[in-house]
């Protein structure tokens, strides 16, 4: 069986800006650049941020809903015989196979739930254009069953989304991304806007589906206190570049890049983000991004983007100083 997943490979995407009448011909908003990393069947990466680095983009790249404007995602079938292959060459069939396997869970399940379904209706709905397609009872039954895995009760399937509450409804996009037996799901920002106790429990609900079902997880976050207890590992953006990559444990400890540092609270080990600012890219950068706010930063920190460099095992950083 592959030991690897998925495997992102020099990512970019940048978007055409559109600002009105005077907007300037052909420029661009880069939102990604130059993202790769390597995703192990039963791993946790957390890619961590500020509003605007481009980490959601980066994720929404790995299902295909932006394609990237250059570079490739290669998916591994669990079968070692079976080649990787780069889903943007993917055909339809193919394609769906895939999206099976891998699910995005979205931040607001209200915007991402159909209110005119119920959650029956909301779960079983991808069944309607899948090669797999249950009897009815097969069908209920499994929905009932997802229901359960995720806390809910099965009476409640004939509830529509704005019946349950914030909580609850994000447990429906979860059992929706869960009853097709996935093996990787990609968490955007899940529980962001939920209440802090709340949080706590959809967290726990997360880990003990991993712990029981072998999935891997791809989790979008702002909060690097959330990344260090939920995720194995912990990739840092600023302003749609990857600065530094590491186990979980060892960036808590011992985070290199300048910008990873002033995500922590050096006194106290404690996540903050209260002095970082992130501004959209529009023109294509030649050194580091964060040359400019970085009070070591060299002459050579501002001529080229520096390549990410293994410092030690598992540990990258895209630093001149790191």
């Amino acid at each position: 069986m592959n030991d690897l997943i998925l495997r992102a490979e020099n990512l970019y995407k940048s978007f055409d800006l559109e600002a009105g009448f005077f907007a300037k011909k052909g420029q661009l908003v880069y939102a990604v650049n130059d993202i790769s990393f390597d995703l192990r069947r039963g791993e946790t990466l957390g890619i961590v941020g500020e509003s605007g680095c481009g980490k959601s983009t980066a994720a929404r790249m790995l299902v295909r809903m932006y394609k990237p404007t250059s570079g490739r995602v290669l998916y591994y079938p669990c079968q070692d015989t079976v080649p990787p292959q780069n889903i943007f060459e993917y055909n339809k069939k193919a394609l769906d196979e895939y999206r099976r396997k891998v699910k995005y869970v979205f931040q607001d399940p209200a915007r991402s739930l159909n209110p005119r379904m119920s959650a029956f209706g909301v779960l079983t709905d991808a069944f309607r254009r899948s090669q797999q397609k249950p009897g009815k009872e097969e069908l209920r039954a499994l929905a009932e069953k997802t229901f359960l895995e995720v806390g809910l009760s099965a009476r409640h399937l004939e509830k529509r989304p704005s019946e349950f509450s914030g909580g609850q409804r994000q447990r429906v996009s979860i059992a929706r991304a869960l009853i097709m037996n996935p093996e990787l799901l990609i968490c955007d920002e899940v529980v962001s806007a939920l209440d802090v106790s709340i949080q706590g429990q959809i967290l726990n609900l997360l880990q003990d589906l991993r712990a029981s079902k072998n999935l891997s997880f791809i989790f979008i976050t702002h909060d690097l206190k959330v990344a260090g207890w939920f995720c194995d590992k912990i990739a840092v953006m600023y302003r749609g570049v990857m600065v530094e990559e590491a186990p979980a444990a060892t960036l808590f400890k011992n985070a290199r890049h300048p910008y990873t540092k002033i995500l922590f609270d050096g006194a106290q080990g404690k996540a903050q983000a209260s002095n970082v600012e992130v501004k959209t890219t529009l023109t294509k950068e030649t050194g580091c991004p964060f040359a400019h706010r970085c009070p070591h930063a060299k002459a050579e920190c501002f001529a080229a983007l520096p390549p990410l460099r293994d410092v030690a095992e598992g540990h990258r950083v895209r630093c001149e100083l790191g």
